[in-house]
């Protein structure tokens, strides 16, 4: 697989997108205004409370019925604040949602409880791992084929609402190569806390390696145990639900699988994608994912190992 870029290891709201920045420092002005209200607050409050406690032998205090001049400069100054803070937040809007004629460079459709991923024009379809080149901003269609979800990678850019039967856009794109992590942020469901998102941001070159090896359909297996869990995954119910490019597989209901073995994660960020997660996955699905519509086959061992071992395969 073609090397990803250096990790990025930065904290999750650090803004790395023109888009999350826009968000990102309208946040942080906001939060240091109101910072300095809060600190003004306090200082009066404990101004008053010092100077006008109750003290022995003291005269009853003066009543003060109002004062026009106190009264037009904090609101005038609420006026200006607030008025500040909505200019900023109007520029910060136009900055994170642009108007924008191109063409989707990706297509993405959330699932309960996974991500499925088409770059148009090229036949590529993935899982629950974007890969995109730095610096290119990339115009994604957002759909889903169940409940409400919500895409949100918040380095990269805005959240946004994915409503069945419509489709949502929105903008993101990353200024430095790494991996940026994200989720659904709309509670659908029960496995909605592992509907995870990884946004792979390569460099160019990294990136059409990427995007030649995922174009190519994967080579066949290499030796007997893969060919013999080639021959499990038609014959049992696998190639109904699942998509190997250059196969009779042409199932649409869970992940294409054509290039699983090059994928990172298993079940949406669940598992590390390893031969022995992947044991386990196919073992006992409903343990490690609850309520996913991957089915428990009861598969024996040779069935078991010899599906791993094709799958791992598709590279």
């Amino acid at each position: 697989m073609p090397n990803p870029g250096k990790t990025a290891t930065f904290p999750v709201f650090a803004p790395h997108s023109p888009y999350a920045h826009s968000i990102a420092s309208l946040s942080d002005g906001v939060l240091w205004v109101c910072l300095f209200i809060l600190l003004i607050v306090i200082g009066l409050v404990g101004y008053s409370v010092r100077r006008f406690r109750e003290r022995p032998g003291a005269p009853q205090p003066e009543l003060i019925y109002g004062n026009w001049k106190l009264e037009v400069g904090y609101t005038a100054a609420f006026i200006v604040i607030l008025g500040t803070i909505m200019y900023f937040s109007i520029r910060s809007m136009y900055a994170s949602d642009p108007e924008t004629i191109k063409p989707d460079n990706l297509s993405i459709v959330a699932h309960q409880w996974w991500w499925e991923v088409h770059y148009p024009g090229t036949g590529i379809v993935t899982a629950n791992e974007i890969h995109i080149p730095v610096d290119v901003p990339q115009h994604v269609a957002l759909r889903s084929a169940d409940v409400i979800h919500d895409f949100w990678v918040p380095e990269l850019g805005r959240k946004m609402d994915i409503i069945p039967g419509t489709v949502n856009q929105t903008w993101f794109s990353a200024d430095t190569p790494g991996r940026y992590y994200g989720a659904c942020a709309e509670y659908c469901g029960k496995e909605h806390a592992w509907m995870r998102i990884r946004v792979i941001a390569q460099t160019p070159s990294d990136f059409a390696q990427w995007e030649e090896a995922q174009r190519a359909l994967p080579g066949a297996p290499s030796n007997g145990i893969a060919l013999q869990g080639a021959e499990y995954f038609q014959e049992l119910s696998c190639a109904s639900c699942h998509t190997i490019r250059g196969t009779a597989a042409r199932g649409d209901i869970g992940p294409d699988l054509t290039h699983v073995g090059s994928r990172e994660t298993l079940a949406a960020g669940r598992l590390q994608n390893t031969p022995d997660n992947l044991v386990t996955w196919l073992e006992e699905p409903d343990l490690i994912k609850p309520g996913s519509r991957m089915p428990n086959l009861h598969l024996t061992r040779d069935q078991r190992d010899a599906l791993t071992a094709y799958l791992e395969g598709l590279q």
